[in-house]
């Protein structure tokens, strides 16, 4: 088997990356509609995307020990189809029951993804022989500014869920997987039989994780409340609300695209620094001017702050010494991207009992954190 070049390998990558972002920022953007269509308040909300993360945080463990077993970029390949169908069939969901489980389906196939495709990614930072686990995430944002942007555009001409969801995963799913078949083969991984099935951080990948949570937080936030928050704080329609992921999206783009060198010039510990004041002032414009133009700004500092944090944390959990890299990234995951799913439902319940903009002023707590805690992403190896 021919050894596929390093610009296809950063090709087929980036493609799976471009298509979990895409498929995310649809249902982000279309989350006011789905909530309006089913009747749903803040709090229904909330129990329906904790079920969303539940789905995710079931499958973080068994992606990563598949992806150590089977090879990571088969097993992304196959969940990104069930990924793509797991979108479809929100956006044909009759009811408030099937709808619930169409979310813990579309959770356990994102999580599922994101654990095999980081995986694969770090596979091929080391196949590559440079940093580029920053650029895939780009990749990963980019597809999400896009997929948010159509939603913007679906809400603009008034297009059904089903009708915007349906051929718009089709047509990215049908790209994007061309792209990524390349003849890949994973080094095997001798030790993963004697490793956990639902594996936790332990030792130095604690702190790693905790990072990751209090960014995903933000993220997590910002996917599922952004556009409510400048619906309900800001008062603009669901059209102009569309654009606050979008913008903030946009900013992750544009940071994770030079993030690889801003890395190499400061360290990672000192660009996780930066990044985490960027993600507290950015938090803090948006709630407590709470007018539309500053939460945009606001959401472009925080775009700019938790852009590079994931990529670092992958880096960092990919190298582990002590662990294969499917498992020790599922078990970061399971703390970051559950901060990712679980911080939504949070902040939901905050706002049903406080107002919205306080739930929003948690991430400035945990963004805060990330600047004592950056101390842990320093590579293993000095």
């Amino acid at each position: 088997m021919k050894s596929p070049s390093n610009r296809a390998t950063w090709i087929a990558v980036s493609a799976m990356f471009a298509l979990n972002g895409a498929l995310y920022g649809m249902w982000a953007s279309r989350i006011p509609a789905v909530a309006d269509i089913h009747g749903l308040d803040a709090g229904d909300l909330g129990w329906l995307l904790l079920l969303l993360a539940g789905g995710a945080i079931t499958a973080f463990p068994l992606a990563g020990r598949f992806a150590d077993r089977l090879g990571a970029a088969r097993v992304t390949l196959n969940i990104a189809i069930a990924y793509s169908v797991a979108l479809c069939l929100i956006g044909i969901a009759p009811n408030v029951t099937l709808l619930a489980l169409m979310l813990f389906l579309f959770g356990a196939t994102h999580g599922a993804m994101d654990v095999a495709m980081n995986t694969w990614a770090g596979e091929a930072e080391r196949y590559i022989a440079r940093p580029v686990m920053s650029s895939f995430h780009a990749m990963f944002s980019l597809g999400a500014g896009l997929g948010a942007a159509s939603g913007y555009g679906a809400e603009l001409y008034d297009v059904s869920i089903a009708a915007h969801f349906i051929p718009g995963t089709a047509a990215i799913a049908a790209l994007t997987l061309a792209l990524a078949r390349i003849p890949w083969a994973s080094a095997p991984q001798a030790n993963t039989t004697s490793t956990p099935l639902f594996p936790i951080p332990r030792g130095a990948l604690v702190a790693v994780g905790l990072i990751a949570f209090c960014a995903s937080m933000g993220e997590g936030a910002m996917v599922d409340w952004s556009a409510l928050f400048l619906v309900d704080i800001a008062q603009v329609s669901a059209a102009n609300a569309a654009l606050g992921y979008t913008v903030f999206s946009i900013a992750m783009v544009v940071t994770r695209l030079i993030g690889d060198q801003v890395t190499k010039a400061f360290g990672p510990v000192t660009t996780a620094r930066i990044a985490g004041v960027f993600a507290t002032a950015g938090t803090l414009c948006a709630v407590s001017f709470a007018t539309y133009g500053a939460a945009l700004v606001g959401f472009v500092l925080m775009g700019i702050g938790y852009a590079v944090i994931m990529p670092l944390v992958f880096s960092r959990a990919a190298n582990d010494p002590h662990l294969p890299p499917g498992t020790a990234i599922a078990s970061v995951a399971t703390l970051g991207y559950g901060g990712l799913l679980l911080g939504p439902p949070l902040i939901g319940f905050i706002a049903h009992a406080t107002t919205l903009r306080t739930g929003f002023g948690v991430l400035a707590v945990l963004a805060a954190l990330i600047i004592g805690l950056a101390y842990a992403v320093r590579s293993p190896r000095t």
